[in-house]
């Protein structure tokens, strides 16, 4: 990976992850509920005891939920780099969705494992979520195509 496509990757990483979370905040505090991943990303490790301050449990969960959507980023880099699918918004909205589906699926499996789960509106929450994610892949698209 050249160092172009590497920027290209980072920056829309941190736009789409960005616009993804200020949605999920804003969400959050127009239904009154937790919605919001980093916190629920610290939440998730306190349960799992591991054992460091609470704010280092915060920087933790940011950098977890930045690294996450760095991830998808570079998944899509690849699938549009080998013409795997069409670089079109429409594969954009298709590729957030799909996100979606495995952000709802991987915090499935987190509330599921851990002891005492949180006090929120689950079907509300994986309801937003997807919504984020679609975000997050029109997004990532548009930044990423900027850099073309």
């Amino acid at each position: 990976m050249n160092f172009h496509a590497f920027l290209q990757i980072l920056i829309s990483s941190i736009a789409a992850t960005s616009v993804m979370t200020l949605f999920s905040y804003a969400v959050s505090a127009s239904v009154r509920e937790l919605y919001k991943e980093p916190v629920l990303l610290t939440y998730i490790l306190t349960r799992f005891h591991i054992e460091v301050s609470l704010k280092t449990k915060r920087v933790l969960a940011w950098i977890l939920h930045y690294i996450i959507g760095t991830f998808f980023v570079i998944i899509y880099h690849y699938l549009w780099l080998y013409d795997v699918v069409e670089f079109s918004w429409q594969i954009a909205l298709l590729f957030g969705a799909i996100s979606g589906i495995i952000g709802i699926l991987g915090w499935m499996i987190l509330f599921k494992i851990i002891p005492q789960k949180p006090n929120i509106d689950f079907k509300g929450y994986y309801t937003q979520l997807f919504i984020a994610h679609v975000i997050f892949g029109l997004v990532a698209f548009l930044v990423y195509k900027t850099f073309l």
